[in-house]
C-alpha cells in the first residue's frame, strides 16, 4: 500500500475519533476515489504515491470548479463547503510550484528539446516541450500554468 493511502486511512480513523464531520467526509471521498482508480481499467492494481497524488489533484480541481460554479450562482454556503474540502485535500498534495519555478521548468524543457532537435524549438514543437515540462512539474503545477509559461517562452 502506498504511503499516502496509509496516511489517508490513519487520518480517517483520527477524524472518526475527533468527530470532525467535514474531514471525515472528505477523507472518505478521497479513499473512494483512490479505490475507484485502483479498480479502473482491465485489471485492478495497487496505486503508487504519484498515482494517488494525481487522483487527489483531480479531486481538488473538481472542488475548485464546483466552488466557482456555486459562487456564480450565488450559493455562498455551498461554495464555502467546496473550498473547505479543497483545503483539506491540499494538505495531502505536495507544495505547488511558484511562478518562477514554473518558468524555470519551461526553460529547462525548452533546452532539453533544443538539445534533441539541434535547434531552438518553435511553436510547432510545443507538444514535445510540454511533454518534458509536464514530466518535470510532476503534478506540482497545473497544466495550464505550465502551458502558459512554455508559450510565453517559445
Amino acid at each position: 500500500m502506498s504511503e499516502l493511502k496509509s496516511k489517508l486511512r490513519a487520518d480517517l480513523t483520527a477524524a472518526m475519533k475527533s468527530k470532525d464531520a467535514l474531514r471525515l467526509g472528505t477523507v472518505r471521498m478521497l479513499l473512494a476515489a483512490v479505490q475507484n482508480a485502483e479498480v479502473a481499467g482491465p485489471q485492478a492494481r495497487e496505486l503508487t504515491d504519484s498515482d494517488v497524488i494525481a487522483v487527489l489533484a483531480k479531486e481538488a480541481k473538481k472542488r475548485n470548479e464546483a466552488a466557482v460554479v456555486y459562487e456564480q450562482a450565488g450559493r455562498g454556503e455551498l461554495a464555502a463547503n467546496e473550498r473547505a474540502e479543497e483545503a483539506i485535500i491540499d494538505e495531502y498534495l505536495p507544495t505547488p510550484l511558484t511562478d518562477a519555478e514554473v518558468a524555470d521548468i519551461a526553460d529547462t524543457a525548452i533546452a532539453d528539446v533544443a538539445e534533441e532537435l539541434g535547434a531552438r524549438p518553435t511553436m510547432k514543437q510545443m507538444g514535445q516541450v510540454m511533454k518534458v515540462a509536464t514530466r518535470l512539474a510532476a503534478g506540482r503545477a497545473d497544466g495550464s500554468r505550465v502551458s502558459a509559461a512554455v508559450k510565453s517562452r517559445l
